[in-house]
């Protein structure tokens, strides 16, 4: 069990009803961090679309998770 402080921006933070919390997780990865995140707050974007940092620099899906990370979920963002 690792804790990390996740951090939620855009339509993330409103469906979190939070910008950001602390949690503590089994999940090995940033990836199933994210699942775990989006089923807790009912996420429907895709992983796939949407942008992860880890202690402020942008990471990939399979990027390892370990004890005081700060993660950052960003959905998928329209512009024009």
């Amino acid at each position: 069990m690792k804790r990390v402080a996740v951090e939620y921006f855009a339509v993330f933070r409103e469906q979190a009803g939070t910008a950001g919390e602390p949690l503590d997780t089994d999940a090995a990865t940033v990836g199933e961090l994210f699942i775990e995140c989006a089923r807790r707050h009912g996420f429907a974007d895709p992983r796939e679309r949407c942008k992860v940092a880890v202690n402020d620099e942008l990471a990939s899906w399979e990027a390892a998770l370990t004890d005081g990370d700060q993660v950052l979920f960003f959905p998928p963002v329209a512009g024009g």
